[in-house]
Order: C-alpha cells, then sequence, then structure tokens
C-alpha cells in the first residue's frame, strides 16, 4: 500500500514575523536553527553538482535579448550557489526554500521546465515544473529533516503565543 504525506504547517509565516516583533533575537535564533536542520537538504543538493552538464556551458555566453554576458557554468561556484532562504512575503508559496544563487546553474535547473528549448533537449530530461538536481536531492532528504523542523516550528509558536 501506497502513502503519500505533505507536510503543512499553517501560520510559520506569521510566526516568523511576530518572532521579529517580540524579539529580533529569536528570529536570528528561529532561522540559525532552521538552517542547521535543513543543512543535510543543502547538502545533498550541492553534491548532486559533480561536473559541467555540456562540455559548452564551461564558457561565458551572451543572452540575445539583451546581450548581457553571463559567466559559464563552474562546479564550486554552482555548489556555492545553493542557498536556503526564508521568504515571508505576504503572497510567497514557501516560506523555507532551498535555492541556486548561481546563474549559470539556475539556467540548467530550469532549462526546459516550462517549453523545450534546444538547451533542455541537450541537457537531461526534467518534468514540467521541476528542476534536474535541487528538487530531487531536497526531496530524497526532506525524511530526514521534517520532523525536527515540525518540532521545531511548534515550539516557536508557542513562544509567540505566549508573548502576546
Amino acid at each position: 500500500m501506497n502513502t503519500t504525506t505533505t507536510v503543512r504547517i499553517d501560520g510559520v509565516k506569521k510566526t516568523i514575523n511576530a518572532l521579529k516583533n517580540i524579539d529580533p533575537e529569536l528570529q536570528k535564533q528561529f532561522k540559525a536553527d532552521a538552517t542547521r536542520i535543513a543543512q543535510p537538504a543543502v547538502s545533498a543538493a550541492q553534491n548532486m553538482y559533480t561536473q559541467v552538464p555540456l562540455s559548452g556551458m564551461s564558457r561565458d555566453w551572451k543572452q540575445k535579448k539583451d546581450n548581457r554576458k553571463i559567466r559559464g557554468f563552474d562546479v564550486g561556484r554552482a555548489k556555492k550557489g545553493v542557498q536556503m532562504k526564508f521568504d515571508t512575503r505576504r503572497n510567497a508559496i514557501g516560506v523555507i526554500l532551498v535555492i541556486q544563487k548561481d546563474q549559470a546553474a539556475a539556467i540548467f535547473e530550469t532549462a526546459g521546465r516550462a517549453n523545450a528549448n534546444t538547451l533542455s533537449n541537450n541537457l537531461s530530461p526534467v518534468q514540467p515544473g521541476r528542476t534536474r538536481f535541487i528538487g530531487p536531492a531536497v526531496y530524497r532528504a526532506r525524511k530526514g529533516i521534517e520532523r525536527e523542523m515540525q518540532l521545531m516550528i511548534n515550539d516557536v509558536t508557542k513562544t509567540v503565543q505566549r508573548g502576546f
């Protein structure tokens, strides 16, 4: 029997923003703890980058529409580019995100998600709306971090409720 689960904790954005009002140090500590807990997912995503996907991607190139220079793909920069981000804006979908900051690696990750193109046809196939390395790595690592993250968020939520 197959089962699927989705972890959804409502009010995380409000909790993180309320921490700043109660005590900015509490918010900093929350973010530090969340970063520590999610480190296995970030490390798993970083470890996926082992080589340049296509030989020509290591060279710099220019974007056609605005003639902007894009640095070539570099494995070291791609690994460093995998980071955690907190997004507590009102219209944000996710609150705690694993993102790719390196432009060439981000192009590799997302090429062909919406529409097939020459670059995506030459790279490994990607499912619509998915990324090549970060998504699968995070999904594999998430089982180890979900429980601990949920417990931490519940504790912080109780702290915020006591603060008001």
